[in-house]
């Protein structure tokens, strides 16, 4: 009964890899490093917390929930400078990828605490809890899973779903048969797939091991599962706006989309 109401909704707050970039020629997909708002209700979940995160909202109804697919660099760049985080009376929960015996809260500060930022996040205004993150995990009516993806230290694939509907995660993603089997048992049947689209097909024979994936991964991913909407993302920081349009342009007939900051779906 719940399928003829949109009860997901993604926003792209930020789909740039690897660094921020803010060249005039850029802004049609935007700048900002990985950032996408999942809403469900009340509740809401951010996938990574690049620079996008600093173009979300501050108040929710409920407290937002904050996954990190990995830490690198550019999916935690926008937390230091979120201002929820610095808000007395806002609570918000980091979820953090820890393996047996790690401290989350140790593991992001090695990034958030001096020398290489003034102060931890724990000794923000807001309240921050920062917990390991574990699947499966439920957020009111949310299921969230993951599995590991294929990505130099580590990553996370995220399925997020909620009353029939799902969203799938798989930024930072390289080819590779055992994890691509679990890519595709998660995406089928879901809703929309966002998928790491950074290199040409020519680029990637000469990156191989850098944990980054082509469009033609999207087509093969397409012809082995359902999927109603495959968007690209983590944008490489070089890519112009008039190379990825055109880019855009050459997979359209396959119904491939290249994401953009800012906008927003429903499912």
């Amino acid at each position: 009964m719940f399928k003829d109401k949109p009860c997901l909704s993604l926003k792209v707050l930020g789909t740039r890899g690897s660094m921020a970039v803010t060249r005039r020629d850029q802004q049609i997909f935007g700048g900002n490093t990985s950032c996408y708002m999942v809403r469900a209700g009340d509740e809401t979940v951010f996938l990574d917390a690049g620079s996008g995160i600093l173009n979300a909202p501050v108040d929710f109804p409920r407290p937002p929930h904050i996954l990190i697919s990995h830490l690198h660099l550019d999916h935690v760049l926008g937390l230091g400078m979120y201002p929820r985080l610095a808000t007395k009376g806002k609570e918000t929960l980091i979820h953090v990828p820890a393996g047996p015996g790690e401290d989350p809260a140790r593991l992001l500060g090695g990034v958030y605490s001096p020398p290489y930022w003034p102060v931890p996040l724990s000794a923000y205004g807001g309240t921050v809890h920062i917990r390991p993150l574990k699947f499966p995990l439920t957020i009111g009516d949310l299921l969230i899973e993951g599995v590991p993806g294929s990505h130099p230290g580590g990553n996370f694939i995220i399925k997020l779903s909620s009353r029939g509907r799902s969203i799938v995660y798989a930024s930072d993603y390289e080819y590779e048969e055992h994890s691509f089997h679990r890519l595709t048992k998660m995406a089928d049947g879901a809703g929309l797939v966002l998928l790491d689209g950074q290199y040409t097909a020519e680029e990637l024979e000469q990156r191989r091991g850098f944990g980054h994936s082509s469009p033609e991964l999207g087509l093969k991913l397409m012809e082995q599962c359902k999927i109603g909407r495959l968007w690209l993302v983590h944008h490489d920081p070089q890519r112009t706006d008039g190379q990825l349009l055109a880019r855009e342009e050459e997979y359209s007939r396959k119904n491939v989309h290249f994401a953009r900051e800012g906008e927003e779906i429903l499912l």
